[in-house]
C-alpha cells in the first residue's frame, strides 16, 4: 500500500518506521528541515510509563483561580474568543472529575506499557540506535502534606493496573536522590518509580530517520509543506501541497502534531485538539555539579528534571496562549529559577543562564489527555495525534496499533479507548 505519513516528529517517524517495516510503500512528509525539530525537539526527556496521571484531575480546577494569578504559575491563559480554545476549555471542565480521571489513567496505561514492551523491543534488535537511553527511575517530588495523600490514594488505584510505585517519606527520598539534600526541610515526600527511562527524543527521531533513509520502500520530503488534504468524495486521494505538486496516496496519516487541526478542519474533523505551550532550557553539566541521577518531577511546580547525559533538560508549564510557537523569555527565565532553587549545586557551570538554551513547543493536547489513533470519517484517512505531554512516552505503542489497524489485524490492546469521537 502506498501510504503517505503528515509530520516527522516523534509520533509522525515512529509510525513511518512501523509501516514500513511492514513493507508498505512510504512517503514522510514534513515541513521542517529535518526530523524532530517542532515538538519533539527539546521536550522533558522522560519516558514516564506510569506516570499518566491526566492534567484534567478531579481537583484541578481549585488551583487554576490561583494560578493565573501569579506570574510564575505551572499554567497560563491568554483570555481568547478563539471557538477552537472555548470548545476544548469546556470538553476539559467536563473531564475534571473522579470517573473520568480514573478512565483515562487505564487508557494511557494500557498504552504506555504497550509503548514500553515495542521500545524494550526496539533497543533489543537496534542496540546500535544510540539516543542518551538510560533507566534511573523517577521521583515524583511533594512540598504540600494534602498533595501527598492524594499522590498516596492514586498509587494506590494504579497498583490495581500493575504498577509498581512506592511512597517515600522526606528522607527516604534524599536517600534516594542525594541531590535534594538541600531541600529536604520543604519536601514532605515523594512517590518513586523504578522502571521509569530517560533519553533523547529528538536523538531518537534522527535515529529512526536514517534507518527510514535506508529503507528502499521509503521516500522523504522535508522542507515540504502541506498545504490540504487531496480527497474525492469521502476517500483520501493524498496531499496536496503548499508548492502546487500533489502525492497521490492509498492512505493518508495525519501525524502532524497541533497543525492537523487546520489539515482536518475543512473535512469536518475535529479531534480536539488545542496547543498546551510548554517550555525547556538544557543545562551542560560541569566537573562538580550536584545534578539528580534520577529523573525528578517537582509535583506543585509542574516542573520535570531529567539527566540525559551530560545535559540537565528542564522543562514543564502548559500556556493556552493561541497557536504562536514564540519563544516568552520569562517562562524560561522561571524554569532557571526553579532549578536554582530545588538543585542549587547543579548550577555551578550555569550560573550566569547563558548555556541554558531556552526553547519552547506546542504541545497536540486533547482535553482528557487521551490521544486520537485509528480511522477517521474520510476512507484511508487515518489519525495519530493529540499526545499532549505524552508524545515521547507513547509514540511507540501508538505506531504499533495503527499499523496493526491499518493492516486489518488485532492490535495488541483494545484500540477503542483511542477511536475518534463520533
Amino acid at each position: 500500500m502506498q501510504i503517505a505519513v503528515v509530520g516527522a516528529g516523534i509520533i509522525g517517524i515512529s509510525t513511518a518506521h512501523a509501516l514500513a517495516q511492514e513493507g508498505h510503500q512510504v512517503t514522510l512528509v514534513e515541513r521542517h528541515p529535518g526530523p524532530g525539530e517542532g515538538t519533539s525537539y527539546a521536550n522533558g526527556g522522560q519516558l514516564s510509563y506510569s506516570y499518566v496521571a491526566p492534567l484534567a484531575g478531579p481537583g484541578v480546577l481549585s488551583h487554576v483561580p490561583g494560578w493565573l494569578l501569579r506570574g510564575d504559575s505551572p499554567l497560563r491563559l491568554k483570555p481568547s474568543l478563539d471557538p477552537a480554545l472555548l470548545r476544548w476549555g469546556l470538553r476539559f471542565i467536563a473531564a475534571c472529575n473522579r470517573d473520568r480521571a480514573d478512565r483515562t489513567t487505564r487508557e494511557l496505561l494500557a498504552l504506555s506499557f504497550y509503548s514500553r514492551a515495542r521500545m524494550e523491543a526496539l533497543r533489543e534488535v537496534s542496540p546500535d540506535l544510540a539516543f542518551s537511553f538510560a533507566r534511573r527511575g523517577k521521583l515524583v517530588v511533594h512540598r504540600e502534606a494534602a498533595a501527598f495523600e492524594s499522590a498516596r490514594a492514586q498509587v494506590g488505584y494504579q497498583a490495581t493496573l500493575g504498577c509498581e510505585q512506592h511512597a517515600l517519606s522526606a528522607d527516604e527520598t534524599v536517600a534516594h536522590e542525594p541531590a535534594l539534600a538541600s531541600v529536604r526541610d520543604r519536601i514532605v515526600g515523594a512517590i518513586y518509580t523504578p522502571d521509569e527511562d530517560v533519553a533523547d527524543c529528538h536523538q531518537l527521531c534522527v535515529g529512526l530517520f536514517n534507518r527510514l533513509r535506508a529503507m528502499p520502500n521509503v521516500m522523504l520530503r522535508f522542507n515540504t509543506g502541506v498545504d490540504a488534504l487531496w480527497t474525492e468524495g469521502r476517500r483520501v486521494r493524498g496531499l496536496k501541497l503548499a508548492d502546487g505538486e500533489q502525492i497521490a496516496a492509498d492512505a493518508v496519516v495525519m501525524a502532524a502534531g497541533v497543525t492537523s487541526a487546520r489539515l482536518l478542519s475543512p473535512l469536518r474533523i475535529d479531534p480536539g485538539l488545542y496547543p498546551l505551550k510548554g517550555y525547556s532550557i538544557s543545562l551542560p553539566l560541569g566537573e562538580g555539579d550536584v545534578a539528580p541521577v534520577i529523573s525528578v518531577t517537582d509535583a506543585a511546580r509542574k516542573i520535570v528534571y531529567a539527566r540525559i547525559g551530560q545535559t540537565l533538560r528542564v522543562a514543564g508549564m502548559a500556556d493556552l496562549v493561541g497557536w504562536s510557537t514564540a519563544l516568552d523569555t520569562r517562562r524560561a527565565q522561571t524554569l532557571y529559577d526553579e532549578t536554582r532553587a530545588l538543585f542549587p549545586g547543579a548550577m555551578r557551570a550555569n550560573d550566569a543562564g547563558a548555556d541554558a538554551a531556552p526553547w519552547a513547543g506546542m504541545r497536540p493536547a486533547t482535553p482528557t489527555g487521551v490521544p486520537v489513533i485509528g480511522a477517521s470519517p474520510v476512507e484511508g484517512l487515518w489519525l495519530n495525534v493529540g499526545h499532549g505531554a505524552l508524545g515521547f512516552t507513547l509514540a511507540l505503542g501508538s505506531a504499533g496499533l495503527l499499523t496493526d489497524l491499518i493492516a486489518g489485524r488485532k492490535p495488541a490492546i483494545s484500540p477503542v479507548p483511542y477511536a475518534l469521537a463520533a
